[in-house]
């Protein structure tokens, strides 16, 4: 036990932190100064699960990670949609999840703006004709911009964000 505690003394016991992508950089900088032309402060987001997989929402945590650190570019997620100027929903549009959606996008204030996440937040994906399925987003609450993928990468995310804002 004693070498184990030793060990943490002698060298740091965690893993150095990801190189930095110049790219991506470039791309949250850009989307954070549009998201200032526009809005006059920082892009906040909600991520709403209207009865997904899960495979879109592991790539929205991804855009909060140490590689990606969305916070350093002054995006954030918000745990409220009162809060929120973007909803980001992933999923096809359950029958349970219907209601709470609608009500989470009336929660939202202006100007507000709803994001399709993935191929199911679009048109339904291999849910679609389900009993248990509404439809895509836009069967049930407007939608301003669809980013496809099974899922979008973060990089997709953050392009169809930026195309949002119109950067």
């Amino acid at each position: 036990m004693l070498n184990h505690l030793l060990q943490g003394l002698r060298r740091p016991l965690t893993e150095k932190p990801p190189p930095a992508d110049p790219e991506l950089a470039a791309l949250a900088a850009t989307l954070d100064a549009a998201a200032q032309r526009r809005l006059g402060r920082s892009l906040s987001i909600r991520a709403v699960d209207a009865g997904s997989c899960n495979g879109c929402e592991l790539e929205i945590h991804a855009l909060n990670n140490a590689f990606h650190d969305l916070d350093r570019f002054g995006l954030r997620f918000v745990a409220s949609p009162r809060h929120a100027d973007v909803l980001l929903v992933t999923g096809p549009v359950t029958k349970n999840m219907r209601e709470a959606l609608e009500r989470t996008w009336r929660a939202t204030p202006d100007p507000k703006w709803v994001v399709a996440v993935g191929d199911c937040g679009a048109d339904g994906g291999v849910f679609a004709g389900s009993y248990a399925v509404v439809g895509g987003v836009s069967a049930v609450v407007p939608v301003d911009l669809v980013i496809r993928g099974c899922p979008p990468t973060p990089v997709q995310l953050l392009q169809g964000l930026l195309s949002l804002l119109g950067g």
